[in-house]
């Protein structure tokens, strides 16, 4: 949620820093309400004090033999008003909040306005991998290999799953303890947090109410009452300490989670959307914290290289894009992208966002702690990074490690996991 008292006072500014992202917002009909509810609030407030004058004055009317009746009269008519007024007040308080809670969160200053195409590249590890043999595609080198059935996958589920099956499975699950004992090493807390979430879940995250569509719903005949299953343990990360407030002393806390992510679009047939690239569920482990406005920064940086260091730990050519600002996700402030090499569709995909959020999510959510110094209420900041997706892992992994005679070295960092397992080798 933007801050209502920044778009009043920096109108300018906002409507600038929205365009950024693509969104050209008019304020004139919010400002002209948030004026209208200054002056319900100051009209409200003088007829209490009225009411309260009056009130105060009746043990002395009544000492004085006065008409004490006719002051009851008068404050059961101040408090019709002030009934009335409120009723006014509450419903361009509605107007206001909820015009508002559509916005996205404003980018950061140093961000570039648009969408993909103004991404910068700003780090690489390793040099892209080079073949002197035809390669093949993870989606042909999984099902060689034994690690994926996508074909009852779908017949289970339907198309966007997939079965991990045998040496896949442990695969898969060597990625997620190499993940979980990174994290804990590196003093993260470990959460597991649970799967269906109800509205104001979603509403603190900033998901909703504009993407809404985007998750699946458990009870769609009332979403406000309902359940949807989380599309990112960050959604229910982020409402841990939801109207709560903390002491500074108590930030940062660092949090992670293990969950399945539930996304209600799968992507499409196209080449690179094909295997377990995009799909309706996949595994992923979510780093979050919350900080002080002052320990932001740090936190973003601390993020972004604890997830760049997974990809190196597995010896994986990956890049980190700087996205521009219309390519933030609708609560982040900014975002870093680790985007991993698929050699056979020659493109970079994505396996962890790190982003700030800045206090967007915390003012949703109501999320505060106290200065040491100052003994007031600020909002938290909150930020959050993959550590990390498996799901387009495992093509990197069998791509970029595969051999002439169509077998995948195991990296290294989850050999441990694997049993001791070096190299995965076609079935016969």
């Amino acid at each position: 949620m933007l801050d209502l008292n920044l778009i009043k006072n920096e109108t300018e500014y906002v409507v600038n820093a929205l365009k950024k992202k693509g969104w050209d917002v008019d304020f004139t009909d919010t400002l002209n309400k948030m004026e209208i509810r200054k002056d319900l609030i100051n009209k409200v407030e003088s007829l209490k004090a009225e009411k309260n004058k009056l009130s105060s004055s009746v043990p002395q009317v009544k000492k004085e033999g006065g008409d004490i009746q006719a002051i009851f009269a008068k404050v059961k008519d101040i408090n019709t008003e002030i009934e009335e007024l409120d009723k006014k007040l509450n419903e361009v308080e509605t107007e206001i909040n909820t015009f508002v809670a559509t916005l996205p969160n404003l980018p950061d200053d140093d961000l570039l306005p648009g969408e993909k195409e103004n991404n910068k590249p700003v780090y690489f590890f390793k040099e892209k991998p080079e073949f002197n043999f035809p390669i093949k595609d993870h989606v042909e080198l999984c099902e060689s290999l034994g690690l994926v059935d996508y074909e009852r996958g779908a017949k289970v589920s339907g198309r966007g799953t997939w079965f991990y099956t045998n040496l896949g499975a442990r695969l898969e699950w060597a990625l997620l303890n190499y993940f979980i004992d990174t994290h804990i090493a590196d003093g993260y807390t470990f959460m597991l947090p649970p799967h269906m979430l109800n509205y104001e879940s979603g509403f603190t995250a900033g998901q909703f109410p504009k993407f809404e569509d985007d998750v699946f719903w458990l009870n769609n005949e009332d979403r406000k009452t309902g359940k949807f299953m989380l599309p990112t343990a960050e959604t229910a990360l982020v409402n841990y300490h939801r109207n709560e407030i903390l002491s500074e002393a108590e930030l940062p806390k660092k949090y992670f989670a293990y969950t399945p992510c539930y996304r209600c679009e799968a992507g499409s047939y196209r080449t690179e959307e094909r295997g377990t690239i995009r799909g309706y569920q996949f595994n992923k482990v979510e780093m979050f914290q919350y900080t002080t406005e002052e320990g932001s920064d740090e936190a973003f940086k601390e993020l972004v290289r604890k997830a760049e260091k997974l990809v190196e730990g597995l010896g994986l050519h990956f890049r980190t894009s700087k996205l521009a600002a219309g390519d933030c996700s609708h609560s982040m402030a900014r975002t870093s992208d680790i985007e991993v090499w698929i050699p056979s569709m020659g493109i970079y995909k994505e396996v962890s966002s790190a982003s700030n959020a800045r206090d967007y999510q915390a003012r949703r959510g109501n999320m505060r702690y106290r200065d040491s110094a100052t003994g007031k209420t600020k909002f938290m900041h909150t930020l959050n990074a993959s550590g990390l997706a498996t799901s387009r892992l495992i093509p990197a992994i069998v791509e970029q490690f595969q051999q002439e005679d169509g077998s995948v070295l195991v990296p290294e960092v989850l050999q441990k996991y694997m049993g001791g397992i070096t190299v995965l080798k076609p079935i016969k």
